[in-house]
Protein backbone atom coordinates (compact mmCIF):
# COMPACT_ATOMS: atom_id res chain seq x y z
CA UNK A 1 0.00 0.00 0.00
CA UNK A 2 1.36 3.49 -0.83
CA UNK A 3 2.52 5.61 2.04
CA UNK A 4 0.13 8.37 3.14
CA UNK A 5 0.63 11.57 1.17
CA UNK A 6 1.02 14.83 3.12
CA UNK A 7 -2.31 16.67 2.98
CA UNK A 8 -3.56 20.13 3.83
CA UNK A 9 -4.16 20.73 7.55
CA UNK A 10 -6.29 23.62 8.79
CA UNK A 11 -5.02 24.90 12.14
CA UNK A 12 -6.49 27.47 14.53
CA UNK A 13 -4.50 28.34 17.67
CA UNK A 14 -5.33 30.40 20.75
CA UNK A 15 -3.71 33.80 21.15
CA UNK A 16 -2.55 33.05 24.70
CA UNK A 17 -1.30 29.93 26.44
CA UNK A 18 -2.16 26.68 24.67
CA UNK A 19 -3.51 23.91 26.93
CA UNK A 20 -3.69 21.10 24.36
CA UNK A 21 -4.31 20.37 20.68
CA UNK A 22 -7.61 19.06 19.34
CA UNK A 23 -7.37 16.77 16.32
CA UNK A 24 -10.76 16.81 14.60
CA UNK A 25 -11.72 13.75 12.57
CA UNK A 26 -14.71 14.74 10.42
CA UNK A 27 -17.48 12.45 9.25
CA UNK A 28 -16.58 10.43 6.17
CA UNK A 29 -17.42 11.07 2.53
CA UNK A 30 -20.15 13.62 1.73
CA UNK A 31 -21.02 14.04 5.42
CA UNK A 32 -17.66 15.78 5.85
CA UNK A 33 -18.70 18.53 3.44
CA UNK A 34 -21.99 19.08 5.25
CA UNK A 35 -20.33 19.56 8.64
CA UNK A 36 -17.05 21.34 7.79
CA UNK A 37 -18.30 24.89 8.35
CA UNK A 38 -19.58 24.01 11.83
CA UNK A 39 -16.32 22.25 12.69
CA UNK A 40 -14.36 25.38 11.74
CA UNK A 41 -16.63 27.43 14.00
CA UNK A 42 -15.98 24.92 16.78
CA UNK A 43 -12.23 25.27 16.23
CA UNK A 44 -12.48 29.04 16.66
CA UNK A 45 -14.53 28.56 19.82
CA UNK A 46 -11.95 26.10 21.18
CA UNK A 47 -9.23 28.71 20.69
CA UNK A 48 -11.12 30.94 23.11
CA UNK A 49 -10.87 28.08 25.63
CA UNK A 50 -7.08 27.94 25.17
CA UNK A 51 -7.14 24.87 22.92
CA UNK A 52 -5.51 24.69 19.52
CA UNK A 53 -7.39 22.69 16.90
CA UNK A 54 -6.41 21.05 13.63
CA UNK A 55 -8.63 19.65 10.87
CA UNK A 56 -6.62 17.56 8.38
CA UNK A 57 -7.73 16.52 4.92
CA UNK A 58 -7.80 12.76 4.53
CA UNK A 59 -6.11 11.24 1.46
CA UNK A 60 -8.67 11.37 -1.33
CA UNK A 61 -10.81 14.03 0.36
CA UNK A 62 -11.15 17.82 -0.05
CA UNK A 63 -7.91 19.29 -1.45
CA UNK A 64 -6.07 15.97 -1.57
CA UNK A 65 -4.38 15.03 -4.85
CA UNK A 66 -4.84 11.34 -4.09
CA UNK A 67 -7.74 9.68 -5.97
CA UNK A 68 -10.35 8.48 -3.51
CA UNK A 69 -10.44 5.09 -5.26
CA UNK A 70 -6.84 4.54 -4.13
CA UNK A 71 -7.60 4.93 -0.43
CA UNK A 72 -9.24 2.78 2.24
CA UNK A 73 -9.90 2.87 5.97
CA UNK A 74 -6.46 1.51 6.82
CA UNK A 75 -4.73 4.28 4.89
CA UNK A 76 -6.89 6.87 6.62
CA UNK A 77 -5.99 5.39 9.99
CA UNK A 78 -2.30 5.61 9.11
CA UNK A 79 -2.67 9.19 7.91
CA UNK A 80 -4.34 10.28 11.15
CA UNK A 81 -1.68 8.53 13.23
CA UNK A 82 1.00 10.43 11.31
CA UNK A 83 -0.76 13.77 11.87
CA UNK A 84 -1.22 13.07 15.58
CA UNK A 85 2.47 12.28 15.97
CA UNK A 86 3.39 15.77 14.72
CA UNK A 87 1.17 17.72 17.12
CA UNK A 88 2.18 19.46 20.32
CA UNK A 89 0.76 17.46 23.19
CA UNK A 90 -1.33 16.63 24.94
CA UNK A 91 -3.55 15.66 21.99
CA UNK A 92 -7.30 15.16 22.20
CA UNK A 93 -8.99 13.43 19.25
CA UNK A 94 -12.54 14.57 18.49
CA UNK A 95 -14.37 12.40 15.95
CA UNK A 96 -17.79 12.75 14.40
CA UNK A 97 -19.92 9.96 12.96
CA UNK A 98 -17.83 7.69 10.71
CA UNK A 99 -14.67 9.50 11.79
CA UNK A 100 -14.80 7.29 14.89
CA UNK A 101 -13.99 4.31 12.64
CA UNK A 102 -10.48 5.61 11.95
CA UNK A 103 -9.37 7.43 15.12
CA UNK A 104 -8.15 4.56 17.33
CA UNK A 105 -4.65 4.03 15.89
CA UNK A 106 -3.52 7.60 16.55
CA UNK A 107 -1.79 8.44 19.82
CA UNK A 108 -3.80 10.73 22.10
CA UNK A 109 -4.33 11.66 25.72
CA UNK A 110 -8.11 11.38 25.31
CA UNK A 111 -10.87 10.80 22.77
CA UNK A 112 -14.23 12.55 22.26
CA UNK A 113 -16.83 11.15 19.87
CA UNK A 114 -20.08 12.62 18.59
CA UNK A 115 -22.77 10.25 17.29
CA UNK A 116 -20.34 7.47 16.22
CA UNK A 117 -21.67 5.08 13.58
CA UNK A 118 -20.57 1.60 12.50
CA UNK A 119 -19.19 0.96 9.05
CA UNK A 120 -21.99 -1.37 7.94
CA UNK A 121 -24.64 1.21 8.80
CA UNK A 122 -22.74 3.96 6.98
CA UNK A 123 -22.29 1.73 3.94
CA UNK A 124 -25.98 0.85 3.82
CA UNK A 125 -26.87 4.54 3.82
CA UNK A 126 -24.55 5.18 0.87
CA UNK A 127 -25.85 2.19 -1.07
CA UNK A 128 -29.50 3.04 -0.49
CA UNK A 129 -28.81 6.54 -1.81
CA UNK A 130 -27.32 4.96 -4.95
CA UNK A 131 -30.33 2.67 -5.43
CA UNK A 132 -32.68 5.66 -5.07
CA UNK A 133 -30.63 7.72 -7.55
CA UNK A 134 -30.62 4.84 -10.04
CA UNK A 135 -34.40 4.52 -9.74
CA UNK A 136 -34.85 8.22 -10.50
CA UNK A 137 -32.61 7.80 -13.55
CA UNK A 138 -34.67 4.88 -14.80
CA UNK A 139 -32.06 2.29 -13.88
CA UNK A 140 -32.47 -0.88 -11.85
CA UNK A 141 -30.09 -1.73 -9.02
CA UNK A 142 -30.25 -3.32 -5.59
CA UNK A 143 -28.07 -3.66 -2.54
CA UNK A 144 -27.12 -7.17 -3.65
CA UNK A 145 -26.22 -6.14 -7.20
CA UNK A 146 -24.13 -3.23 -5.95
CA UNK A 147 -22.29 -5.49 -3.51
CA UNK A 148 -21.49 -7.90 -6.33
CA UNK A 149 -20.23 -5.06 -8.54
CA UNK A 150 -18.10 -3.63 -5.72
CA UNK A 151 -16.29 -6.93 -5.22
CA UNK A 152 -14.27 -6.48 -8.42
CA UNK A 153 -14.28 -2.78 -9.33
CA UNK A 154 -14.61 0.65 -7.72
CA UNK A 155 -18.22 1.62 -7.05
CA UNK A 156 -19.68 5.13 -7.27
CA UNK A 157 -21.76 5.90 -4.17
CA UNK A 158 -23.15 9.39 -3.54
CA UNK A 159 -20.41 10.94 -5.66
CA UNK A 160 -17.64 8.87 -4.05
CA UNK A 161 -15.73 6.28 -6.08
CA UNK A 162 -14.93 3.61 -3.48
CA UNK A 163 -12.44 0.81 -4.01
CA UNK A 164 -13.28 -2.84 -3.33
CA UNK A 165 -10.93 -2.60 -0.32
CA UNK A 166 -12.81 0.40 1.07
CA UNK A 167 -16.16 -1.31 0.54
CA UNK A 168 -15.00 -4.49 2.25
CA UNK A 169 -13.50 -2.66 5.20
CA UNK A 170 -16.57 -0.48 5.67
CA UNK A 171 -18.81 -3.53 5.72
CA UNK A 172 -17.02 -4.98 8.73
CA UNK A 173 -15.64 -1.86 10.45
CA UNK A 174 -16.63 -1.27 14.06
CA UNK A 175 -15.97 1.66 16.38
CA UNK A 176 -12.98 0.47 18.41
CA UNK A 177 -12.73 1.04 22.17
CA UNK A 178 -10.33 3.73 23.39
CA UNK A 179 -9.74 5.35 26.77
CA UNK A 180 -10.33 7.79 28.24
CA UNK A 181 -13.38 8.39 26.06
CA UNK A 182 -16.43 10.62 26.14
CA UNK A 183 -19.26 9.77 23.73
CA UNK A 184 -22.03 12.30 23.15
CA UNK A 185 -25.17 12.42 21.06
CA UNK A 186 -27.40 15.24 19.86
CA UNK A 187 -30.23 16.10 22.20
CA UNK A 188 -30.44 16.91 25.90
CA UNK A 189 -28.94 15.36 29.00
CA UNK A 190 -25.56 14.75 30.55
CA UNK A 191 -24.18 12.87 27.53
CA UNK A 192 -25.70 15.05 24.82
CA UNK A 193 -25.27 18.43 23.22
CA UNK A 194 -27.88 20.58 21.50
CA UNK A 195 -27.47 20.72 17.77
CA UNK A 196 -28.58 19.85 14.26
CA UNK A 197 -27.74 16.55 12.49
CA UNK A 198 -26.01 18.46 9.69
CA UNK A 199 -24.90 15.23 8.03
CA UNK A 200 -28.55 14.56 7.05
CA UNK A 201 -28.94 17.82 5.13
CA UNK A 202 -28.93 17.86 1.35
CA UNK A 203 -26.50 20.81 1.27
CA UNK A 204 -23.67 22.03 3.52
CA UNK A 205 -24.81 24.24 6.36
CA UNK A 206 -23.73 25.49 9.74
CA UNK A 207 -24.97 25.57 13.31
CA UNK A 208 -23.17 28.18 15.37
CA UNK A 209 -24.82 27.18 18.64
CA UNK A 210 -23.82 23.56 18.07
CA UNK A 211 -20.22 24.63 17.41
CA UNK A 212 -20.14 26.52 20.71
CA UNK A 213 -21.65 23.50 22.49
CA UNK A 214 -19.04 21.16 21.01
CA UNK A 215 -16.22 23.44 22.13
CA UNK A 216 -17.64 23.92 25.62
CA UNK A 217 -18.19 20.21 26.16
CA UNK A 218 -14.69 19.28 24.98
CA UNK A 219 -13.06 22.03 27.03
CA UNK A 220 -14.90 21.03 30.21
CA UNK A 221 -14.34 17.30 29.73
CA UNK A 222 -10.61 17.71 28.98
CA UNK A 223 -10.12 19.15 32.44
CA UNK A 224 -11.62 16.00 34.01
CA UNK A 225 -8.89 14.07 32.15
CA UNK A 226 -6.19 16.16 33.77
CA UNK A 227 -5.68 18.37 30.70
CA UNK A 228 -5.78 21.88 32.11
Amino acid sequence: MPLPTPEHILRIAPTGTQRATLLFVPPLFEEANRTRRTLVLAMRALARHGLAAVLPDLPGQNESLVPLAQTDLHRWQEALAEVSATLDGPVIIASLRGGALIDHRASAAAWWRLAPIGGASLLRTLMRARVAADREAGLTSSLDSLQAEAATAPLLLAGNLLSPAMMGQLGSAAVEPVAPLRTVTLGSGADAIAGTPLWLRAEPGEDGAMAEAIAADIAAWSQTCGIS
